[in-house]
């Protein structure tokens, strides 16, 4: 029997569109650390930012590494900062770093919008099943973006990447939830955009899972198999209730 429903956020419930190459990203960031007395042109934190990203999942010992936007910041704030912000607590720098994060999310981003009818769909799927995210990403963004689109009562729990170190198509993150949802892997469908992070993620737990085949992901993975594609959101309902009558015949046999 289906008892719950995961989804995948970016590409599946939100059509975002982001551009980590802007230049505006970093003049704003250089301007931004003058008030904390760290002098760096855009040019020095364009390259220290994408040496650091690099870094971090060179040196992962992680199968999918992912990244850590708000250790990156703080290594920058850490090495860069003259007399005054060296005096702050690492608290406070962590503070700081989790500030610049935003801020570099903020003027990179271009779109931010619900797939139509989303939330009217996961309004009706609420009432019935238990529903979580588990999304590639920063936790520092992905919460507020939810909330920005009013999306953060539908789901728990949330699991970001960005927290373990790891991103899908790895296997425990898909485990994190089903093991807080308190469900078994053959008693929940996976929704998302990509077959080869999302899809084949759920495949090598056991995971239904549907693919929703929007404007955002791979589409052509081969070894990924999806129970069921859909083109629009609306047509999400119909897959599940295809699913959970497949899923009880099944079971009855």
């Amino acid at each position: 029997m289906i008892r719950g429903l995961i989804f995948d956020i970016n590409g599946t419930l939100i059509d975002i569109f982001t551009n980590e190459e802007s230049d505006d990203i970093f003049r704003v960031l250089s301007n931004f650390f003058i008030y904390q007395d760290i002098f760096l042109s855009a040019q020095e934190i364009h390259d220290l930012y994408f040496a650091i990203n690099r870094r971090q999942r060179h040196d992962s010992a992680e199968e999918f590494p992912e990244f850590d936007i708000t250790a990156l910041f703080d290594e920058i704030i850490a090495k860069y900062s003259r007399t005054h912000t060296k005096k702050i607590t690492k608290k406070k720098r962590t503070v700081l770093a989790r500030t610049a994060a935003e801020i570099f999310r903020a003027v990179s981003l271009f779109q931010l919008q619900l797939y139509p009818e989303v939330k009217k769909v996961l309004k009706k799927l609420k009432k019935k099943y238990r529903m979580a995210a588990v999304s590639d990403g920063q936790s520092v963004w992905a919460q507020a973006e939810l909330n920005a689109v009013n999306l953060s009562d539908f789901f728990d729990p949330l699991i970001v990447s960005g927290d373990f170190g790891y991103r899908k198509p790895d296997k425990r993150l898909f485990k994190k939830a089903l093991k807080k949802m308190g469900l078994a892997a053959d008693e929940v469908i996976f929704i998302g955009n990509d077959l080869y992070r999302d899809v084949y993620g759920a495949n090598l737990i056991g995971m239904k899972s549907v693919f929703f085949k929007s404007n955002q992901g791979d589409h052509d993975f081969e070894k990924a198999r999806p129970d069921e594609t859909i083109y629009a959101f609306e047509e999400l309902e119909g897959a599940i209730r295809r699913l959970a009558r497949r899923t009880k015949k099944k079971c009855k046999k």
